[in-house]
This record gives structure tokens, sequence and C-alpha cells, in this order.
């Protein structure tokens, strides 16, 4: 194989032109082999391994700058840049890192556990190289659906008002996890651009160049002239010229020998530049081509037939907490007219394509935009509708002003629903839901709370649809619960009513202990409860606080222990303390939950043992606390 000979770009760069389609099937079949048993994101990384190659062909990194825009895309970037014999380990709790890290390799220049971030990281990196004046180049690749996102237009703006030789390539596969949605998705499909127009506009750039009339003020005068000559030529305005940076395409992004042809040429161009680049998501696996949704994230599989494994019957196990969710949501918009559905880009990853698929007038897919989702919702919750608005708890965090100034002021009944809140797992730092609840509950106007498992998520999704309950936030893990049979009949919740689910034992060791939790860790801690004969309570609403509850628990137990699955700092635990000391209670509380640091990668189950909130940790600290008392 030539990929035994390439270990970094460089031995890439020593490779003949004609070897490339050989180097990419090989690395197709490589990426196909390993994810077939260490799961990861296989259709993305294999949409966008032609355009990989070319740029560490054509471009010199890491002197070069390659910026990643959605890092599930980078796979193949990741085995040509050392870390192919290291790949089995990728996800991998001490592996290599899910998404590229600065931290991990020169080569990943930018952290990209998120979307739409590359052309604004891409811009400052270019205008340090100017400031500097280092000739390096900056190339921002943006994809699968990241263009949807506000931060890229602001990127774009940008780009346009300040000196740069920024090149932004733009993958459109025409998804991001599920099918791309909006006008940018039917802007990019009717866009054309002369392939003729190009060269002798390129041929007119240099000769301007060698008779020394390129000056930045010349050149975006020639760029406004040409751009709009075009224009008249071809009949159509293109929005990216329209900005002042050069458009070029669209262009096969899955022929790497004319992806790095056109490489070549723009390389040597001045001035902002982008290149529309057509690819198609698992491009060269014909089952991720024909299902690239399903095959976006597909777990493990056979590599030879492309069959999934599907494990054992869903029915005798526990459904993930997002189908309860999405189930839950049909249900209750199928008696309550009022109720809609939004989500940006994931109706799939949290379910509400059951609701869709039922219902598509009531649904609404709106790109990866995460602030106008919320916003968005709170418009239709000002006129009469009232919106389940579904968002990852770390994509969330991108919506934070818009919960704030859009929803929560104005008291308005968005409920907020929070997915793969806590620990994910395997996706790492930048998708850990660990943030959400010290964010929000500052925030005034907003009910908060959290289910101990798949029947409290539909009482409390009920609840937060009732009349004049104002701007609900429910955050729930991702994955399987604990009840296979999760359906019951809803119930509405008191707000801000917790819930006692075990007493304590007289003689027993815990006897004189409360644990106070909120969310699914508590039932770890339940158990931990029922062995150590210590009083357990599920708190289900973070914000209001059980005042009444917390009032007997001071005043009938002589110490402490908070559980939660969020930050320590600022998070439940510390509501409670703030509780009791605003209200003169004085005795011990320990405080479990996600430390001042951004967690690793690896299973849930590895992680919650190093922050010390499974059952071993659970119990640990809680006889540390009878110790303590003793």
């Amino acid at each position: 194989m030539i990929l035994d000979n390439i270990e970094y770009p460089a031995d890439l760069r020593r490779q003949p032109l004609n070897s490339l389609p050989q180097i990419c099937d090989e690395l197709r079949n490589e990426i196909v082999k390993q994810l077939a048993v260490n799961p990861g994101h296989l259709a993305s990384s294999l949409g966008a391994l032609e355009i990989t190659v070319a740029l560490h062909y054509v471009f010199n990194t890491p002197e070069d700058r390659i910026v990643w825009d959605v890092g599930h895309q980078a796979y193949a970037h990741k085995m040509l840049t050392g870390r192919r014999k290291a790949f089995h380990t990728n996800r991998k709790l001490n592996g290599i890192k899910p998404f590229p890290s600065p931290e991990e390799s020169p080569y990943d220049t930018f952290t990209c556990g998120h979307a739409s971030n590359s052309i604004s990281a891409a811009l400052g990196m270019a205008v340090a190289a100017k400031l500097h004046n280092e000739k390096r180049h900056v190339v921002a690749v943006i994809g699968d659906g990241a263009m949807s996102g506000g931060l890229a237009f602001e990127g774009l703006n940008n780009v346009s008002s300040s000196p740069n030789d920024l090149l932004i390539i733009l993958n459109d596969n025409d998804m991001s996890i599920d099918r791309s949605v909006g006008g940018m998705k039917q802007y990019l499909l009717s866009l054309n651009t002369n392939e003729t127009y190009n060269e002798y506009r390129f041929r007119f750039a240099e000769w301007m160049r060698g008779k020394g009339m390129l000056s930045d003020g010349r050149r975006k005068g020639i760029i406004r002239f040409t751009n709009a000559l075009k224009s008249v030529l071809a009949q159509q305005q293109n929005m990216f010229e329209g900005m002042n940076i050069r458009y070029f395409g669209p262009v096969d992004g899955n022929n790497v020998t004319e992806v790095v042809r056109v490489l070549k040429l723009l390389k040597k161009m001045d001035g902002p530049k982008l290149l529309h680049l057509h690819t198609v998501k698992g491009h060269g696996y014909k089952p991720a081509e024909d299902k690239p949704t399903i095959w976006h994230a597909p777990g493990k599989f056979n590599p030879d037939t492309g069959e999934l494994n599907t494990g054992s019957a869903s029915d005798s196990k526990p459904p993930k907490f997002q189908d309860v969710f999405g189930h839950t949501l049909l249900e209750l918009a199928e008696k309550n007219p009022r109720i809609v559905g939004v989500t940006p880009a994931m109706p799939t990853g949290c379910s509400l394509n059951i609701m869709m698929e039922a219902m598509p007038e009531r649904t609404f897919d709106v790109g990866i935009a995460e602030g106008h989702a919320v916003t968005f919702s709170g418009g239709m919750a000002k006129d009469g509708l009232l919106p389940f608005c579904n968002i990852y708890s770390a994509f969330a965090q991108r919506a934070y002003d818009n919960i704030i100034h859009d929803v929560a002021t104005m008291r308005l009944p968005v409920v907020l629903c929070l997915d793969r809140a806590g620990l994910v797992g395997e996706d790492g730092s930048t998708h850990h839901g660990a943030l959400d609840i010290a964010a929000l509950r500052p925030v005034p106007n907003l009910t908060i709370c959290a289910p101990m498992n798949e029947h409290e998520l539909r009482h409390m999704m009920y609840t937060a649809q009732q009349e004049g309950q104002g701007p609900w936030v429910i955050r729930y893990p991702r994955g399987a619960g604990s009840l296979v049979d999760w359906r019951c009949e809803m119930q509405k919740l008191e707000v801000g009513k917790g819930r006692q689910l075990a007493e304590a034992v007289p003689g027993t060791l815990g006897s004189r202990l409360a644990i106070l939790t909120v969310g699914t860790v508590g039932n770890d801690a339940l158990a931990v409860a029922k062995k150590l004969g210590a009083a357990h309570y599920d708190m289900r609403f973070v914000k209001p606080l059980d005042e009444k509850m917390l009032k007997e628990v001071a005043e009938k137990y002589d110490a402490i222990v908070t559980v939660e699955d969020g930050v320590r700092n600022g998070g439940f635990g510390s509501a409670v303390c703030e509780w009791l000391q605003d209200h003169h209670y004085n005795l011990p509380v320990s405080r479990l939950g996600i430390p001042d640091r951004f967690v690793t990668h690896g299973t849930v189950a590895e992680l919650k043992a190093i922050v010390g909130i499974d059952m071993e940790g659970i119990e640990k600290t809680c006889r540390d606390m009878i110790s303590y008392m003793a």
C-alpha cells in the first residue's frame, strides 16, 4: 500500500499526482475498516476525503493552516498527520481525541467540535499572518450544513472588509446530519460559474501583478468591476462576490486531481477567495452514500456487507431518552393544537422526526442555527403557539443570549428541551452537556428540571405545556434510560416539588445523612442510600427549589450529599448550599458533580467514575461524610 509510506503530509507531497486516487481509496478502506469495530463519524469523513488529501498535497501544512469546521469531517486528516497507527484508539479513553484539537497535534489548528466557527477563526489567522509579514496560507473548510449558522455569515461579512488572503472551501454535500434546509441550501444548488471566465480573470490578475498594479485598493476595485461584469454576462448575482469574495466553482470535490489543480491556481491569488466543492456524503462506500443520515455515526457494522449491528430487539431494552421525548411530544401535540416542534438541524438526533413525519406543518428544522431556533420559538410563543425547542445541551450554549433576551425576559411559554445533558461519552469535552444548570440557574423566570427516569420526563413535558407555565428547561441525558415499560399515564407535577424515595433507617451507618439529587444520577444515589440506610430525595427541580423539603432535610439530618451530572461550580449543589446559608442552617454539605475542568472522552461509565459520580464514587463520598460526623 502507498499509504504505508505516508506518516505525515510531507510524505504525501512526495508522491506523484497520479497516485492520489489510489491513496484516497486506501484511506477510505482504512476508515471503513476501523469504524466497523470502533464506531465514529463515517459518512462525513468519507465525503471530505479527497478534499483532505488535496489540501495536504498542495499546502505546506502545518506551517500553512487548515481550519476545519464540523470536526467529524477530519478522520482522513488525522490519518495523514501522524495518527494512523493510533487511530484504533479514536474516541476511546486516553486515545486520540474525537475532533481536531491543537492540544493533540500542530496540524489541528483550532478546536472544532461545534459548527460554523471556521471562517472567523481562519480569518483571525490570516490577519495575524499579514500583520506578522508571514507568507502563510490559511484555508477554512466549512461544510456539513455549517454555512447555515449565523457565525459563518458574521465571518463572511468581516472577510469582505479586512485585508486578507483567506481561502474558504465550501464542502457542499447538501447535508448536516439530516438533509440541509433553508434558503442557503437552495442558493448553493443554483450557483454556477463559468470556468472560462474564472481562468480569464486569473490570467488578467497575474498580468496586473506583473505590472505592479495590484495594490489593495486597486485589487478591490478590479474585483468589484469583474464581479459586476460577470453578473451582467451570466444574468446571475453571486452572494459571495457581492461581498467582494472571489468565487470559484462549483467543482467536483470528490475528484482529487481536479481539486489539486484548482487549489494550485488559487494558491497564487491574493485576496479572499471561496471555492465551492460539490461532494457526496459517504462517497465511495455505497451503504453510506445511499443512507447518509443513518451512516453519519452508524455504530458497529460489517464493512463487507454494510449490515449494521443493531443488537437485540428494542422491546427488550429501555428506549433512548430522545425517543421517549419524540413519542411523548407527538402524544401531546395530538391533543394540544398549540404545540409545535423546533430543532436546529437535529430532527433524527433528537427524535423530532417522529412528530415531523406525522405533523410536518407543525415541526421546523431551522438548520445549524441554535440562537435563531430559540428566538424563532419565542416569536411563535408570543403569538399563541407552544414551541418545544429541542437542542443538544452543549449546542444550546450558543443560544444563551437568545434564551435570556428573547424568551425569559418576556416569560414566553417556550419549552427548551436539552438533549445530551451531562456526560455524553466518546464525543468528549466539546459535547458534554455540563454547563447548562450553572449557566441558566441565574436567569429569572426560568423553570429548570431534570427527570430521574422516562416516566418523569413524560410528566415534566406534560406539565410544561399547561397554561401559564412560562419558559421551561427540561434536561435529560444521551442514550437509554432505566425503564423498559416507559409508557405511562402522564401527570401534572407541582412545580418546584421534589419527592422522597428512601427514608433513613435508624441504627444504620447513613441514618443521619440525606442524599439530594437531580436527574438520572439519582438512580445510582438511591441504590447507595438503600445500602447505607441514608435518606434520598429526588428534587426534580433545580429552579424553583423545593424549600419545604430543604427545610425538612436541614432540620432532620446532620449532613447532606448532593449529586448532579453538571458542573459543581454554580450548579444544583451550589443552589442547595446558598439556600441553607440564606436560611441560617449550618451543616456539612459535600457536592458531587463535574469538576472545574473540561472532561475528556471515553464511555459514559468511565467518565462518571473519573469524576466520582458513579455508584462507587457516590458511596465513597457518603462514607467519608459519615466518618466526618462520627
